[in-house]
């Protein structure tokens, strides 16, 4: 599979560990600009993606240049994440277990442009209709102050490529983690807020 002059390659379960070094230098890359603003570590890193290795219907989209991974989209069952962001859902009465959930996806500055955001989200989105028992996916991202001046001039989010791929946002459904700013420093809590769509015919 390709996609803007990419290859792509789905992995399940336990079949990313090879790419979990691979991968966690490229979410502390990523995730360090804004909106992120993210210190992280790759020991924290290999220990968070470690959750991926025990889901057997977990799934990363692999972005290739060559042998090289320049950009990621991950997606789990929501009843097998955490307590921190399952708990959004029960209070709004909604099963985790209907739910897939898209973690994250990150691509390196030089690649964007090229429509791997919705190639990304058509390969989730795909595992989660063949996986059978999902009506709906969700994803979160982070709140912030328009006025923060750690904004970077003419900054565009991701909120059109959301809309046109039919998510709607939920002000009902947030959740707050913590990750690091700066090196060294302190965990600092953030808001984020969840997207949901339906799956076709569920």
């Amino acid at each position: 599979m390709r996609a803007g002059g990419l290859s792509l390659e789905v992995v399940t379960g336990a079949a990313v560990e090879p790419w979990l070094p691979a991968l966690a230098r490229l979410r502390i890359a990523v995730f360090r600009e804004w909106p992120y603003l993210y210190a992280g570590s790759e020991a924290y890193e290999r220990e968070y993606l470690g959750v991926y290795l025990r889901s057997p219907d977990s799934l990363f989209v692999l972005a290739k240049d060559g042998g090289t991974v320049v950009g990621a989209s991950s997606g789990m069952p929501l009843d097998e994440e955490s307590e921190a962001f399952r708990a959004p859902f029960e209070r709004a009465g909604i099963d985790p277990g209907t739910v897939f959930y898209f973690a994250e996806s990150v691509l390196l500055p030089a690649y964007r442009g090229r429509g791997l955001g919705h190639a990304f989200f058509d390969a989730r989105e795909a595992h989660a209709a063949a996986l059978g028992r999902f009506s709906l996916t969700a994803f979160c991202a982070v709140e912030r102050d328009p006025a923060d001046p750690r904004r970077p001039a003419g900054h565009v989010g991701n909120e059109p490529l959301w809309r046109k791929r039919g998510y709607e946002r939920r002000e009902d459904l947030r959740c707050t983690l913590g990750w690091p700013e700066a090196e060294g420093g302190p965990d600092l809590p953030h808001e984020l807020v969840f997207r949901l769509r339906r799956l076709p015919g569920r």
